[in-house]
């Protein structure tokens, strides 16, 4: 089973590149292929990323966090020249653009394929972590950079599963994965595929109800708070559902407190372990338990 996708909102790029009536040449400034994009050239950002990762970062120059986070994007466009565009937007110079990717705080990265965002983040991450982050953005969309390893080939043991999830049976799916995890406990994929299993049958059991209006009618219900962040992470808001989990944890003691953290930890498995959601969060779940 592949890595699960990890959209991160809703940016409407479609839309916003219909108000671009051509696409401008693209501005190197500072760095190897970068693409400075303003509202006459959102068109070529989109036209880009129908084949290639597109990094956005959102920033500016006042920012000491967007300088650094510009020189790191700039330097990893040249090392990894295969594995990704790199976009700057100057929210000072380009505010409608900005205003556009709906960004609450500068810097902001986002990742886009195919014209729709992946992934984002907000503030400084040092140059290890992005690069870490832009390998999962290639194995999340099947594109190649010269440091990108070959995919293994699917486990044969999960066509069993795959069977099972075909004709809707998540018990028996998740009964194949529990099966391989018996006998080989560290086997990842399998506990990766087994926890997403486990997500869409939690999400097909509250289908037709809006899990998120009834956990923030009764914040203090950890069920209506566990089917609240399900739903959450399935719509993009990842950082939403570990920010409602984390919040709770705060308030809880005892068992409760035990099962919060227990499924915090199954949510932040879905995503790569360097998806800077599942690190910010990780902090703050250490610090509201200790």
């Amino acid at each position: 089973m592949t890595e699960p996708q990890f959209a991160q909102g809703a940016i409407d790029l479609g839309a916003l590149a219909q108000q671009s009536q051509r696409a401008s040449q693209a501005q190197q400034e500072g760095g190897a292929g970068e693409l400075n994009v303003n509202a006459g050239n959102v068109q070529q950002l989109v036209e880009i990323s129908n084949s290639t990762p597109v990094v956005v970062l959102i920033g500016t120059q006042r920012s000491e966090a967007s300088v650094q986070l510009r020189q790191h994007f700039q330097e990893l466009s040249t090392e990894m020249p295969a594995a990704f565009r790199f976009a700057y937007v100057d929210a000072d110079q380009a505010a409608d653009v900005a205003q556009m990717f709906g960004v609450r705080a500068l810097p902001t990265v986002v990742a886009l394929y195919q014209g729709q965002p992946l992934a984002n983040f907000e503030g400084a991450q040092p140059k290890e972590a992005l690069q870490q982050w832009i390998n999962a953005i290639q194995k999340a969309t099947g594109a190649t950079g010269e440091q990108e390893p070959e995919q293994p080939a699917e486990d044969p043991r999960f066509a069993e599963a795959t069977q099972a999830l075909n004709q809707g049976d998540f018990d028996a799916a998740i009964a194949v994965y529990e099966k391989i995890l018996a006998s080989e406990p560290k086997n990842l994929e399998a506990q990766q595929a087994r926890d997403n299993v486990r997500l869409l049958q939690r999400l097909e059991a509250h289908k037709g109800e809006d899990p998120i209006a009834l956990a923030d009618a009764s914040p203090e219900d950890i069920s209506l708070a566990f089917a609240a962040a399900d739903a959450q992470i399935a719509n993009g808001d990842a950082g939403g559902a570990f920010d409602r989990l984390i919040a709770l944890l705060r308030q809880s003691s005892g068992k409760e407190k035990n099962e919060i953290r227990e499924r915090l930890v199954e949510l932040f498995a879905l995503f790569p372990s360097t998806d800077p959601r599942v690190l910010r969060a990780r902090g703050e779940m250490a610090n509201a338990l200790f």
